[in-house]
């Protein structure tokens, strides 16, 4: 046999192995996450899951629509355990994941059918809700197409605020292997309450620095585009995935969360903005799921020997300064070793070398050990890695418990009484009672705390921060959250919740070592007592309505009250303690009123702050 014939065997082995593998094994339809921005189907399926109709791995965010459409024909088998308004709820979801289920949506509204298809030799069209559905005879070839187009008006005693948005949805399937999608939202802020000011509710500025800050609420974060009107902003995710039944590879902009949470996680949240990322997904068995990603952050920090040359005048130039390069990995595994328990548990690392290192892109890897292999032998600095888990339990129907913990260093020398240092952690805990004795009816509630230096670190670029938003809980550091919300649904696709929330930030630091050059800091500064002394406080009651007319289009009314003050820590400062800071990055002397209005704009967005009663109503076509 000649060369050319081995290698023309080899392809074709190449091709039959490839068929073997992905043909003649089951295979399940459009591996697209589904936005976590569409809370309504998300809060269906935990209402499900808390009943113990479904099982739902709530640790990991967002679901793909085909794993949704799986666990709603899961639910549709036990029509018996549904109550009527449930039963309503599964067939008008049901038609969003049509197209996953290898059929096309039917319109409903007020109880009669609209039957909006058209077929042709090749393929049948269906134009439902305000989308277009296409689906070949074959069923190879599925496609949705959905406009995206909504506003928000919010009034308070600071005046009027327009939040408008609109652009388009793509998402295709290919031979039931390949999903490729895509979106666009251009987004834009106005009104009375930002023109002239450019606050914004996601970010505020602070005294002399003028820089933008992440505002301490669980707004999902964006890169604003400030404007004399407000702000605009765009938000562009897809990605493209191959896919078979045990798993999926694929390249990816959006939001995820991982750590079980209905408020808010304290390990990666999705409050950030969506950011680019290599994704691996394995699901062998219905017990297993392991998660992976290598994402590439933006720094918000300028590398000073990095730039372009904009202009060049005999001896000037004028150098327009690059970010530094900021990478992420992180794996998660998934264990369900009986019905009612899951665990989840994993690792990370933030890195911030000039490319991408080869050995973070083994998935199932412990980042910290690869870590201390490239930087302890030459006495440099280590990256940041974290640890985390999450654990959800239901011990009986209609009620769940769950709890998640982040970890991001680690010494038992701390645990000893006599040993003023803490490790810097985080953890959370919450529980779900719903639909007994009042089918319809779930009340909800999380308790979070987060040490000091618990998403910090001593070298600005390593932060847990991505657009310099924190990836874990919206709060931060040495901070503390409890939420409760009370819910119920009376009819299909109607929820009304009213839901408490108390934030609280304590003293704020940045992380400086105790040893630099030698020397040690007398108030080393995670050695300082957390939850001691407050400087910011949010109580917030908040009413909302939601109503989903058709799928994907809602409406929704909302009233809140809130009181949002800052207070003057009593305690002298210590060395890294933020107290005020100058536009060159040294530390100012700031008290009394002074330091609580520095506090107050620090986290707070001007229309926010102090007692507010602020009223929000919207229409989305999307979301």
């Amino acid at each position: 046999m000649n060369t050319n014939q081995s290698k023309y065997l080899q392809n074709w082995g190449l091709v039959l192995l490839s068929f073997f593998i992905f043909h003649l094994s089951p295979s399940y339809a459009q591996r697209i996450p589904q936005a976590l921005e569409y809370t309504e189907i998300y809060d269906f399926l935990e209402e499900l899951t808390t009943d113990g109709i479904i099982h739902s791995n709530a640790a990991i965010k967002p679901y793909t629509r085909d794993a949704i459409a799986r666990m709603l024909a899961e639910a549709q088998t036990k029509d018996s355990l549904l109550n009527r308004r449930q039963r309503d709820d599964l067939q008008f979801y049901m038609q969003d994941y049509a197209l996953e289920l290898d059929t096309l949506p039917t319109y409903y509204s007020y109880g009669h059918r609209h039957v909006t298809q058209w077929k042709t030799n090749v393929s049948n069209l269906s134009l439902a809700d305000p989308s277009l559905h296409i689906l070949t005879k074959n069923k190879i070839f599925k496609m949705r197409v959905r406009p995206i187009l909504g506003m928000d008006l919010t009034y308070n005693t600071k005046g009027l605020l327009q939040h408008r948005w609109y652009g388009i949805d793509i998402q295709m399937d290919i031979a039931k292997h390949l999903s490729i999608w895509g979106s666009i939202r251009d987004n834009s802020w106005g009104g009375l309450g930002v023109n002239g000011s450019k606050i914004h509710f996601g970010w505020t500025r602070v005294g002399d620095r003028m820089v933008g800050i992440p505002a301490l609420n669980n707004i999902p974060g964006v890169q604003y585009k400030e404007a004399n009107y407000g702000g605009d902003f765009s938000d562009s995710r897809g990605g493209i995935s191959l896919y078979t039944w045990w798993g999926s590879v694929g390249i990816q902009r959006e939001r995820i969360q991982w750590g079980d949470a209905q408020h808010c996680s304290n390990i990666l949240s999705a409050h950030n903005p969506a950011v680019p990322m290599f994704t691996i997904q394995l699901t062998p068995c219905k017990w297993f799921q392991f998660d992976y990603f290598h994402a590439w952050l933006p720094s918000n920090v300028i590398d000073s020997t990095y730039y372009y040359v904009e202009r060049q005048e005999e001896d000037v130039f004028q150098r327009e300064y690059r970010p530094q390069n900021k990478f992420m990995a992180a794996n998660m595994f998934t264990f369900m070793p009986i019905k009612y328990i899951q665990f989840s548990f994993g690792n990370s690392i933030i890195y911030a070398e000039r490319s991408v290192q080869a050995q973070f892109f083994i998935p199932f890897a412990f980042f910290k050990s690869l870590d201390h292999l490239f930087t302890k032998g030459v006495n440099s600095e280590n990256q940041n890695s974290q640890v985390f888990a999450s654990i959800s339990i239901r011990p009986t129907d209609h009620l769940r418990l769950y709890g998640s913990f982040f970890l991001d260093e680690f010494k038992f020398a701390r645990l000893k009484p006599s040993n003023p240092e803490h490790n810097p952690i985080s953890y959370l805990v919450g529980f779900n009672w719903s639909g007994w004795p009042v089918k319809g009816l779930s009340l909800r509630g999380e308790f979070m705390r987060a040490y000091i230096a618990c998403y910090t670190h001593s070298i600005k670029v390593l932060e847990y921060t991505s657009n310099s938003f924190n990836m874990g809980h919206y709060m931060g550091d040495n901070a503390q959250s409890i939420f409760l919300q009370l819910a119920y649904r009376p009819t299909r696709s109607l929820r009304l919740t009213l839901d408490f929330t108390q934030d609280t930030k304590y003293r704020a630091f940045d992380y400086v070592r105790k040893n630099i050059a030698g020397t040690r800091i007398p108030d080393p500064i995670i050695a300082q007592k957390p939850f001691s002394e407050k400087i910011w406080r949010n109580n917030q009651l908040r009413f909302r309505a939601i109503y989903e007319v058709f799928n994907n289009c809602y409406a929704h009314v909302d009233f809140t009250y809130s009181n949002i003050r800052a207070y003057t820590p009593s305690s002298p400062r210590i060395e890294g303690e933020d107290r005020g800071w100058y536009a060159d990055g040294s530390s100012m002397e700031l008290a009394g009123d002074e330091l609580k209005k520095y506090y107050l704009d620090k986290y707070t967005p001007a229309y926010l702050q102090g007692s507010k009663f602020t009223f929000t109503c919207g229409l989305s076509f999307g979301f």
